[in-house]
């Protein structure tokens, strides 16, 4: 009884100690959204690039193009607001080192929060303000929707998107 006792508190104290429990946990969602989103990139094939569901919609690659736009906002969370990378670009190669590049950006900004500073506030679209979290949150978010839609492009396309392909 007493070494049960002693192991969870012991287990609770470790958790209590866990320095950033609030960032620690979205960032592991950014994350796998990240890599969902750069393992799709890299799978769908060149030629699928310029496909598009319908006329009226975004291509693959411009969808692409518009997720590695998060670059304006991640980089304003750590004070410097920089241009997309993907600007003008339409090849598979360099729409996928844009996204990444992109994506850098956006660790940076997850690396220099903790749960105090992520709660200061920026300016967002239009000026509005809003906490640091809340933009990196939204960030995500918006990004687990465009998953989801290139997800249907891959599969129309015959390609299997990451999360459904067990080999990945």
């Amino acid at each position: 009884m007493i070494r049960s006792s002693l192991i969870v508190l012991l287990a609770a104290g470790a958790l209590m100690a866990q320095s950033n429990p609030v960032i620690t946990e979205q960032k592991a969602a950014y994350t796998a959204n990240k890599n969902n989103l750069i393992k799709a990139a890299e799978k769908m094939p060149e030629e699928a690039y310029t496909f598009k569901p319908t006329p009226e919609m975004q291509s693959f690659g411009e969808r692409i193009a518009h997720i590695a736009n998060q670059m304006g906002t991640c980089s304003a969370m750590t004070g410097e607001r920089k241009p997309s990378p993907a600007a003008g670009k339409t090849s598979k190669a360099d729409l996928v080192a844009a996204l990444k590049a992109s994506f850098d950006a956006c660790d940076a900004a997850w690396d220099s929060m903790n749960d105090k500073t992520a709660m200061e506030m920026v300016a967002g679209r239009g000026g509005a303000q809003r906490s640091k979290l809340s933009g990196m949150i939204g960030n995500t978010t918006h990004n687990t929707e465009l998953y989801g839609y290139i997800s249907v492009y891959m599969r129309l396309k015959g390609v299997v998107p990451p999360t459904s392909d067990r080999a990945m």
